[in-house]
């Protein structure tokens, strides 16, 4: 029988872990009672998201942890500026000396039709989900890059391959999984992994989008348990790991791995609108379509600008 795998000495940032029940609370009690040290991360409530009937609490999850044995402190700061995600890191470094792993869960959901959607609403979805998933890993990179090592994890979603009433939603997760897979391509010569979880469970955020006579809403309080997508994050997190630039499914205890391809297409070098058209099912054909892994280029030779020099002197 294989060792367990545990996280004994190692240091992780959970970003919206306060909720009950949540996502970060599940992914938080594991590697916690995997022998992690944990910050757990939560603002509370955000009163721009509507729906939500309970507060989040990050001290009761860390409280919780403790009781049970673990190490753990709360931070309750946003993930939407880059002082308090320094201070996110800062915290784990100042209660543990350093920082190896980072979730970043922290994310909110509006599900509404596209035209009904504000400005304010796809800004808001981008300034927590996406930007936020940004602060946090600039705030934890250089620690990472420093000790060479450090494991990243960023939250995606099924609804960024799309999804009916989710365009806000749908577009910052995107971001996050292109994101995800720019930093496992520079991270992969530092000793840093970077993959995408998409996971799904019942969680405080399925609560607040979903009424309550909702099949799905019934569905997923019986059958998602969100401690049962906090395995496939855990092995993401682990040393042995050497996945980099993945997006693992997680929901219901089924995973599976969402990746991109590109089709072998024609190549004419005269090409016109009609040759588009009259090639289209050669174009879009799957078979024998090439699945696209990070891309570990060597950029030596680009003569790329300096782009600090240029910023200093403008």
């Amino acid at each position: 029988m294989n060792a367990p795998l545990r996280f004994d000495g190692r240091v992780a940032v959970v970003t919206g872990a306060g909720g009950n029940p949540s996502l970060g609370r599940a992914h938080a009690l594991l590697l916690a009672a995997r022998g992690a040290s944990v910050v757990v991360n939560d603002i509370g409530h955000d009163p721009g998201v509507p729906g939500y009937t309970r507060r989040a609490d990050a001290q009761a999850v860390a409280r919780e942890i403790r009781e049970t044995g673990g190490r753990a402190v709360a931070s309750t700061d946003s993930v939407t500026s880059a002082e308090e995600a320094a201070a996110i890191i800062d915290t784990a470094l100042d209660a543990f000396g350093r920082i190896d792993i980072l979730v970043n869960n922290a994310g909110i959901s509006i599900g509404a039709p596209f035209e009904v959607m504000t400005a304010r609403d796809f800004e808001r979805h981008i300034a927590v989900n996406l930007m936020g998933t940004y602060y946090c890993c600039h705030a934890a990179w250089p620690h990472m890059k420093a000790q060479g090592y450090g494991r990243i994890v960023n939250t995606a979603s099924s609804s960024m391959t799309g999804f009916a009433n989710q365009a806000a939603y749908a577009a910052s997760k995107g971001g996050v999984w292109s994101l995800t897979r720019a930093l496992a391509a520079e991270g992969a010569a530092l000793g840093v992994h970077v993959n995408a979880l998409s996971p799904g469970g019942y969680t405080r955020m399925v609560q607040a989008m979903l009424q309550e006579d909702s099949p799905m809403l019934q569905h997923s309080r019986t059958n998602l348990p969100p401690e049962l997508c906090s395995p496939a994050l855990g092995w993401l997190c682990h040393e042995d790991c050497e996945a980099n630039g993945e997006c693992i499914d997680a929901v219901g205890g089924t995973v599976q791995r969402t990746f991109m391809c590109r089709t072998r297409g024609i190549a004419m070098p005269a090409l016109t609108i009609e040759d588009v058209a009259a090639q289209w099912d050669a174009i879009v054909a799957e078979e024998g379509a090439q699945t696209l892994g990070v891309a570990l280029l060597d950029t030596s030779e680009w003569k790329i600008r300096p782009y600090a020099a240029e910023r200093d002197n403008a």
